[in-house]
């Protein structure tokens, strides 16, 4: 297969099914050799014989991305079968919503090793081996595509957890872009939405995100994010850096992000007292945040 992807090596976690499956197939119509990484083994597997049928190239792996040492693994695959690693695609992710009051601690650790720390694993050992091409006098190309949430970006009732969690994924592509740049590396994230196995659990989405039956546009397809994906992690990508994108059917947005007001400064230390107005200032200036999801 030919295509802008032509040649390059990818890792995509949580590649087993949903988005990461569709991103999988799409870097592979356009000429990738792709890693699918799934500690589910059988859907793994399955994607892989999918692409390698249609003439794709990909093997399937099954690292912990929540655990350092075994993560490495993704990379030494993708090094000793493909010859190198051009792109590291973090997908994987699970739900545990509950509301806040609700919410118990193995809830939140479990969101945070999968979404935050699962972001961290892979691409730190990805980084290390491009550090030390770029330091070697090899030319570097290299690009790192989280996954966040408008969860994380505007927030989610009965979310906090993973909110949270996909909150600090964009922060984290923004301290990635602007320190790994002199390396050769590119980190951006996108906020997909789409019809998968965690956005349908809930009936009402499942019902609302729906396959159309009359053969028109499947909005909610989530292969229709895909081709964001593939061309961040393309050669032609090389420009964009330290954005968030949002993706939702043939819609593609930038989330802009915090951004300082105007201050109210008296010049001298304010007293407790007299905070009331300042703030009555700024909010009577401001321009409103979208609102909290379910809010």
């Amino acid at each position: 297969m030919s295509g802008i992807c032509q040649s390059r090596v990818v890792i995509i976690t949580g590649a087993g099914g949903g988005l990461g499956a569709a991103h999988a197939r799409e870097f592979a119509k356009e000429g990738a050799s792709v890693v699918v990484n799934d500690i589910n083994q059988e859907a793994a597997g399955a994607v892989v014989e999918e692409i390698n049928a249609a003439g794709g190239n990909a093997v399937a792996n099954h690292s912990d991305i929540t655990h350092y040492d075994d993560s490495q693994n993704a990379v030494k695959q993708a090094i000793e079968v493909f010859g190198g690693l051009d792109v590291v695609v973090n997908n994987a992710g699970i739900n545990r919503d509950r509301m806040f009051a609700s919410l118990s601690e193995a809830e939140w650790d479990a969101i945070m090793a999968v979404h935050l720390k699962g972001h961290f694993c892979i691409s730190s050992h990805a980084v290390q081996y491009w550090r030390a091409q770029s330091k070697a006098g090899t030319a570097v190309a290299a690009r790192i595509i989280n996954t966040t949430s408008g969860a994380g970006l505007q927030g989610s009732v009965g979310q906090s957890n993973y909110a949270a969690a996909k909150a600090g994924i964009a922060a984290l592509t923004l301290n990635q872009a602007a320190e790994l740049g002199r390396y050769g590396i590119t980190a951006n994230a996108v906020a997909p939405a789409a019809r998968t196995a965690m956005t349908t659990a809930v009936e009402s989405m499942a019902t609302r995100m729906a396959k159309p039956e009359d053969g028109s546009f499947d909005y909610w397809a989530a292969d229709n994010v895909s081709p964001l994906i593939v061309w961040l992690g393309s050669e032609q990508g090389a420009a964009v850096t330290g954005r968030i994108f949002e993706a939702e059917g043939g819609k593609i947005s930038i989330a802009d992000g915090w951004r300082s007001t105007a201050a109210v400064d008296k010049g001298d230390r304010w007293e407790a007292a007299e905070i009331g107005s300042a703030i009555d200032e700024l909010l009577a200036k401001e321009v409103p945040a979208q609102k909290v999801y379910g809010s």
